[in-house]
């Protein structure tokens, strides 16, 4: 069982170091438009195993460089999204029935609004986003489920012995969120952060197909879609291999939230 549950987790480190590396590994200039007219939108070939743009830009090159800028953005986003919300979800557990219910109140309103929506008002309200900002908004907008995960984990480890005597000597409430609440709190926020980044993951790739995240020349997943220009027929390989990258990304990160709960089942 233990092999298996760490074989996502492995699959996962390696595309990690692949994103990482990929600006180092990357065979041509993801950037480079060395002949537009005879190297454009060429099909996979040994030259090109991912075949060209309509540039004539090499597009496992792209995909490579672009694993760096479209998991960075979800990484971010996945930790401004843990950040908030676990401040938020023990924040609400242990300050008290009228703080918890207006915390969760606002939490149920936010999530009945759909994220995509909030992005696109975000969007239009801020104009065309840096990496940095289409980051930072897609983790403003993605605390929601960790809060409600931290919350409810707090409430039951509020019940423990351990918490209790704490509270029971007077121990603060900011020392006993560090030292007792957090530390059994990570295996949740852990649980919440592969969660959200298999939703940060598409987000991104989404905005960024609509023309409304990343914009030329850097290269994301969800762009090199973009350029296939409505031909998907025709230039297959610029939806196939995005695609495919987005879909592992998300099916590893989902994988391991699956196997780590499951092995938390299994001890408890």
């Amino acid at each position: 069982m233990r092999r298996r549950s760490t074989a996502p987790l492995l699959a996962f480190a390696a595309l990690a170091l692949l994103a990482i590396a990929g600006p180092y590994l990357a065979p041509y200039d993801p950037l480079a438009t060395p002949d537009p007219v005879a190297l454009a939108s060429l099909p996979p070939s040994w030259a090109h195993p991912f075949g060209t743009d309509p540039l004539s830009r090499d597009v496992f090159s792209r995909m490579l460089v672009g694993a760096r800028l479209s998991l960075g953005i979800a990484a971010i986003a996945v930790l401004v999204s843990v950040l908030l919300g676990t401040a938020i979800g023990t924040t609400a557990a242990i300050a008290g029935r009228w703080t918890d219910a207006l915390l969760m109140r606002i939490t149920d309103a936010v999530m009945a609004v759909p994220r995509l929506l909030l992005l696109l008002t975000a969007v239009a309200a801020l104009g065309q986003l840096t990496p940095l900002t289409l980051a930072l908004m897609l983790g403003a907008t993605g605390w929601m489920t960790t809060a409600r995960l931290v919350r409810h984990e707090t409430h039951r480890l509020l019940g423990g012995d351990a918490v209790r005597g704490a509270r029971a000597l007077g121990v603060p409430s900011l020392r006993l969120v560090r030292v007792h609440l957090l530390p059994a709190l990570l295996p949740t926020i852990g649980v919440a952060a592969t969660v959200a980044l298999a939703s940060a993951v598409p987000l991104e790739a989404g905005l960024s197909f609509l023309g409304l995240g990343v914009g030329p020349p850097n290269p994301s997943w969800g762009n090199i879609i973009l350029e296939a220009e409505g031909r998907i027929v025709g230039r297959w390989w610029l939806v196939l291999f995005p695609t495919l990258a987005i879909v592992t990304t998300v099916l590893l990160a989902n994988l391991i939230a699956e196997r780590y709960t499951a092995g938390r089942d299994d001890r408890a």
